[in-house]
């Protein structure tokens, strides 16, 4: 495709009309010097790109950013795995919808910090957090990081290995309580994923009481290999089902509101999450890249692609060198939320840690 001229470029990004009016633009596209904005997707699904969105006062500094959530007024949320060894140095960080520091709370998690998804109840905003490593640990907070309740590993299910609740450490295994991810469910209970344990999906009533739990070490059709990612899918047209997003597998797991197994989506470069805005799924992939489906689950769009360096020869050296990042592409998504106009914040999986706002144009 043959490049578009600088005035064109101009034009283009003078309002969001005359990119609507346009069919289809170039995957990835800047300005002769490289310089603002930085433009990817295709058709209607077109984003400016803002690496390195929100900043971090100077006392603190990421580490291995896992998971980002938005709430009702805009603010994100982002949760890094967090120094264990340093002091106040806490897990989650709450930014303003312009990217400006608010607060920091979640110390509770530190060294651990994974996963975080907010739900509204009866007119109420909580977090939802759950930590591995030694942590092993899921909880309910409010959004300024008071605790509702915090729990351990769910003895009842009868997966895990004696004293994973009461004494959690440093130890992985299938028998270990390694949780990943949350679902929520509409009769005010919740779904858990177990995504580096015992490879479960555990179901809980609003109060965080166990019921049961579904999955389990396998291949597919039901069974899992690192089930990190977990999803309500409630798209207009679509019957609500459970997604999972079994990693390791590479594949998009459906399920009945019941857990019992419907089909599987194959072709994901280790798919961490999932999450829903209108009549898209986004996908983030640890491979390199986000990937946007329709209500029938068609692919229409491929975002940030960098997948053939990322997975070539000197891959590995590319996640720990940040000069070796290139300007629209990612690296490792791990997570990656809507918000409320359809933006996309996407978190990575780097030790350094990198949050992009994907700016919807379109």
């Amino acid at each position: 495709m043959s490049r578009p001229s600088r005035v064109s470029r101009r034009k283009f990004l003078k309002t969001s009309a005359a990119v609507a009016a346009v069919s289809s633009v170039p995957a990835l596209w800047t300005t002769a010097k490289a310089a603002k904005p930085l433009v990817v997707g295709e058709k209607e699904h077109v984003f400016e790109v803002q690496h390195e969105w929100p900043q971090l006062p100077s006392q603190y500094s990421w580490q291995t950013t896992h998971n980002v959530a938005v709430d009702k007024a805009g603010n994100l949320y982002v949760i890094h795995e967090g120094r264990e060894n340093l002091k106040d140095h806490p897990s989650i960080f709450v930014f303003d919808a312009e990217g400006k520091f608010i607060r920091a709370f979640g110390q509770q998690f530190q060294g651990g910090g994974h996963g975080i998804e907010i739900r509204s109840e009866g007119g109420e905003e909580f977090l939802y957090v759950c930590a591995y490593q030694a942590l092993k640990t899921f909880a309910k907070l409010t959004l300024t990081g008071e605790k509702v309740w915090q729990k351990y590993a769910p003895m009842e299910s009868g997966v895990y290995a004696a004293e994973e609740d009461t004494k959690p450490a440093k130890v992985w295994g299938r028998d270990r309580f390694l949780p990943t991810n949350f679902a929520f469910l509409n009769d005010g209970g919740f779904l858990l994923v177990d995504g580096y344990g015992a490879y479960y999906v555990h179901r809980f009533d609003k109060d965080g009481k166990w019921l049961s739990c579904f999955g389990g070490v396998g291949k597919g059709e039901g069974k899992f290999n690192t089930p990190h990612g977990i999803w309500i899918d409630k798209r207009a047209g679509r019957t609500p089902a459970i997604v999972v997003c079994d990693r390791a597998n590479g594949t998009l797991q459906y399920f009945d509101m019941d857990g019992k197994y419907l089909e599987t989506l194959a072709g994901y470069g280790l798919p961490a999450n999932a999450e829903t805005w209108q009549n898209l799924l986004v996908v983030p992939e640890l491979k390199a890249r986000v990937t946007l489906l329709n209500e029938k689950n068609e692919v229409v769009a491929r975002l940030g692609d960098d997948v053939a360096r990322v997975t070539g020869k000197d891959g590995g050296k590319i996640r720990g060198d940040s000069s070796q990042w290139q300007p629209g592409r990612f690296v490792h998504p791990h997570d990656a939320c809507f918000g409320a106009d359809g933006s996309i914040f996407v978190a990575e999986w780097v030790g350094t840690g990198r949050v992009s706002k994907l700016k919807k144009l379109s």
